[in-house]
Order: structure tokens, then C-alpha cells, then sequence
């Protein structure tokens, strides 16, 4: 499916323009394919214009991840002839701008589906098809369309579990497309800037555990997959949720920035029988999409408009300990360690952190969603927006707002032996792993660490609290 038409044949010789944004690899890239098989010179680009995304452009280590991706495509694109042209925005106008330079008579690129930049996009393509440029764009994101898949009254799924039924009725995504060959390049390329002059690093360099954590680009993320296909895919039901072990994937960054395709992902684990419920996570990231696209609005606002009245609070002190991982609840700390230090969480303790900041703080989901979203490498703002609305009770297939998670039994039942805790909280590591589950009752100086604070709340208090506030919540008209 393509949003133009070849021209009749006008610009059979002219480049075509290959727009890259988070689809940073040359393996099952439907755009850089299409442009392949026209037999035309192929010129990659990519526009960094983080303002167009506004107000969810790219955090610092969305930023960082980015620049290793680029240059890593860069090397990639190489080995097929091509250089990868950087520039900067506004899009519209560099587009033109290297339309202008290079004489060319399309521009390709691959869908993306977030609010800002589907308007964007809607006006570029306009612009450009009335230029007279062929203009096609490609599905390359995710495993189908977010408008493919609708209930039987053609509206858009609210819940999972159906929205999931349809996606297996549709059977197997199409098959990844190869690397392309044999591309030509343009006979004169044009000027580009240098990686380093699109200032995506931090000019204080807090990324250390970042570059021991990730191998960010294309051959990383396959080399990822492979590794997690092999063997790990088959236990990931019975190993997912303990985070002491290393039972994801954690394609989740290469995932969004593209550097590896779901399609892809997806004939890869399904030769393994028992891939089902990682496949499944993969239909979530899809379903994640589909309500942002068809609820817009839900990046700021929630799905459930009652919660628009909810009485949360505002304690900058309380988001303060709560982003350091200074809580005095294990579980929460060390995942908000782990996320300052890699940038990455995994995901059952993102639940946990995130039913204390909005259930036991009874702080703002959008605290927690901004936060993730400048400290995450995989920064996405359909999961992003999901995640948070799921554990605020707001949103579309939510936890209801009563499910408020136990920190004490949340780490007794998924971090056992306390290795996870162990690793991220080191004032504790001396602790009997018994201790580590009850953060009430954790000995301070002198019988044990002198550093490690208190907790900020009881559990039972803020608990009984968050549910009184639900009420009042319920018997507003």
C-alpha cells in the first residue's frame, strides 16, 4: 500500500529520496527496497527535526541511542554504495532542499503513526505531490496497520484480548523483505553535515553505563535476535517476569528505532513452537499503536475521562526520591537505579515502580511518563502512553484502579534470592535475601546500612488512602 503513484514514466532517471526516521537498517526496509526495484539512484537521508515532535521530542537517551544508530547505518549503507545524507530541519524545507539539489523525482520513507507526526507527514506528502514528486510511503513498523485491524461495529479495539483474536485471524505478517542489491547511486552526491554536528550527545557524558549496557544499530539488534531465538525464546513465559534473570529479549530500543523489524523479529521466534507469548508481546506493541492512533488525544490526557477529576497530588519532593530511587522500598529503587544507570527497565518492575508512584504517592501518571520518557532508550510513546494509563487505571484494557501492587510481596515473589535488588541497591547487598522483602522492618545503623533511607510511605496507609480517593472519584456525576 503507498500513499502516491509512479509519474507515467517522467522521472525514470531521476534519484529517488529515501526518508529514514526510525526505521535504521537496510534489512526488510520496505522503502529503501521499493526504491531499489525502480532502478533509479538511491539517495538515503535523515532529517533531524526534533521540534516537529513536540512536546514528546526525543529525550537524552533516545538522543544518545540515535546517534550510535546513525552512525551504525551509516556503515551499513556504505557496504551497499550509499551514504547516508544528515541533515536538519525544518523537514519540509530540507526535503525540498535536497529535491532541489539532487534532481530527484520521489521521495519514499516508511509509516510512523504518533500524532505530531502524522500531521506532519499528511502535509509534507501534500506539498510535495503538488511539486509534481512521486511520493509513496510503506508499512515498515509494525506487524499491521494501525487502522487494519477494527471490532465488528468498524470501530477501533479497547481491549486486548479481542483486539488479539482478530490479529491471529489474519494469520502470519507478510514476509521480511531481504537486504536489496545492486543499488545505484546518484552520479554526484550531495553536501551532508557530520553525525557529531546534529549535537545528539550529551555535552556532559552521564552515558557510561549506557555504552557498557547496549550495542545499539542493525547488526547488534540481529545478533540479539538470534541469541534470544536460539534457546531463550522457549522459556520466556516461565522467565520473563523475574528480573534477577536475563529472560527477555530486550529488543525493546532496537525495536523502536527500527534497527530490526517486528516482521522480522516475528519469522524468526515463530520457528521456535513455544514463541507464542513472546509473539504476544509483539501484538501488544501493535495494539499499543493502534490506541494512540486512534485516541490521540491519550499522550496527555486519559482515556477514561472521569480521571480527568482524580485528586492526585503534587510533591516534587516525593517525585524527586521517587526518579533517584530513593524510596526505601527495594524493589522500586533498584529499578529506578537500573533505569538511571542503562537506561532501560524491565518490565515487570516498571509496573511496580509505576503502581507506587501512582497509587502509593498518588502522584501523576504523566510525572512518571515524562520521566521514562527522558530516560528510557526505548523511549516509544504509544507503549510509553499504554504503560503509564495501564497502571493509573485510565486508560484503554487498564488495571483497575484497586489493583494496587505490594512492593514487599512483588520482590518476595518475582526477585526471590534478592540478586536483582541485590545488584541495583548495594547498600543492601549484605542483607539476608528474607530482609529485602520487607521494607518496613529493614534494620538502619547500626545493625544495618546507615545510607539506605526509610520508607517514604507504608504501603497499607498510602493504599487505603488511594482507594478513598478512587471512591470519591466514582460518585462524581
Amino acid at each position: 500500500m503507498s500513499d502516491g503513484s509512479a509519474m507515467n514514466g517522467i522521472h525514470d532517471t531521476s534519484p529517488v529520496v529515501v526518508w529514514f526516521r526510525r526505521d535504521l537498517r537496510v534489512d526488510d526496509q520496505p522503502a529503501l527496497t521499493a526504491a531499489a526495484a525502480t532502478g533509479r539512484p538511491v539517495i538515503p537521508c535523515f532529517v533531524w527535526a526534533p521540534d516537529e515532535e513536540a512536546p514528546w521530542a526525543p529525550g537524552a537517551a533516545s538522543r544518545w541511542w540515535l546517534h550510535q544508530s546513525l552512525e551504525q547505518l551509516s556503515r551499513s549503507l556504505a557496504t551497499l554504495g550509499l551514504r547516508l545524507i544528515l541533515r536538519s530541519g525544518p523537514t519540509l524545507t530540507t526535503l525540498q532542499q535536497l529535491v532541489q539539489e539532487t534532481g530527484a523525482g520521489a521521495v519514499y520513507w516508511n509509516r510512523l503513526y504518533e500524532p505530531a507526526i502524522v500531521r506532519r507527514d499528511k502535509g509534507i506528502k501534500a506539498t510535495l505531490q503538488q511539486a509534481g514528486l512521486e511520493v509513496q510511503s510503506f508499512p515498515g513498523h509494525l506487524l499491521h496497520e494501525p487502522w487494519a485491524i477494527e471490532n465488528q461495529q468498524a470501530r477501533p479495539y479497547q481491549v486486548f484480548t479481542p483486539f488479539y483474536r482478530a490479529v491471529q485471524e489474519l494469520g502470519s505478517p507478510s514476509t521480511p523483505y531481504s537486504q536489496p542489491s545492486g543499488i545505484l547511486p546518484p552520479s554526484r552526491w550531495p553536501v551532508r553535515l557530520e553525525l557529531g554536528e546534529l549535537n545528539l550527545l550529551p555535552q556532559i557524558d552521564w552515558a557510561g553505563g549506557l555504552r557498557d549496557t547496549w550495542t545499539p544499530g542493525e547488526a547488534g539488534a540481529i545478533e540479539a535476535l538470534e541469541t534470544f531465538a536460539d534457546s531463550p525464546v522457549a522459556v520466556y513465559k516461565e522467565q520473563r517476569d523475574f528480573p534477577g534473570v536475563q529472560g527477555t529479549s530486550r529488543l525493546s530500543p532496537a525495536l523502536h528505532f527500527g534497527e530490526i523489524s517486528a516482521r522480522r523479529i516475528w519469522h524468526t521466534c515463530r520457528r521456535n513452537p513455544a514463541a507464542e507469548p513472546y509473539l504476544r508481546q509483539l501484538v501488544w506493541r501493535d495494539f499499543a499503536h493502534h490506541l494512540l492512533y486512534h485516541f490521540p488525544h491519550t499522550s496527555e490526557q486519559p482515556l477514561r475521562e472521569e480521571f480527568n477529576h482524580f485528586p492526585w497530588r503534587a510533591d516534587t519532593r516525593d517525585l524527586r526520591d521517587w526518579s533517584r530511587g530513593q524510596t526505601g522500598y527495594p524493589i522500586v529503587d533498584a529499578g529506578m537505579r537500573e533505569l538511571w544507570a542503562t537506561g532501560w527497565m524491565h518490565n515487570r518492575v516498571r509496573m511496580i515502580v509505576a503502581s507506587f508512584l501512582v497509587k502509593d504517592l498518588r502522584l501523576h501518571w504523566m510525572e512518571g511518563a515524562r520521566w521514562f520518557w527522558d530516560t528510557l532508550v526505548d523511549a516509544d510513546l504509544a507503549n510509553n502512553t499504554l504503560g503509564w494509563q495501564w497502571a493509573a487505571g485510565c486508560g484503554a484494557d487498564a488495571a483497575p484502579y484497586f489493583r494496587i501492587f505490594n512492593p514487599d510481596l512483588q520482590s518476595r515473589k518475582f526477585d526471590p534470592e534478592g540478586r536483582y535488588i541485590k545488584r541495583w541497591v548495594p547498600e543492601l547487598a549484605g542483607m539476608a535475601p528474607k530482609a529485602l522483602h520487607d521494607a518496613a522492618a529493614l534494620p538502619h545503623a547500626p545493625d544495618g546500612p546507615a545510607t539506605y533511607p526509610s520508607p517514604m510511605v507504608d504501603h497499607r496507609k498510602a493504599r487505603d488512602e488511594a482507594l478513598t480517593a478512587f471512591a470519591q472519584l466514582r460518585q462524581l456525576p
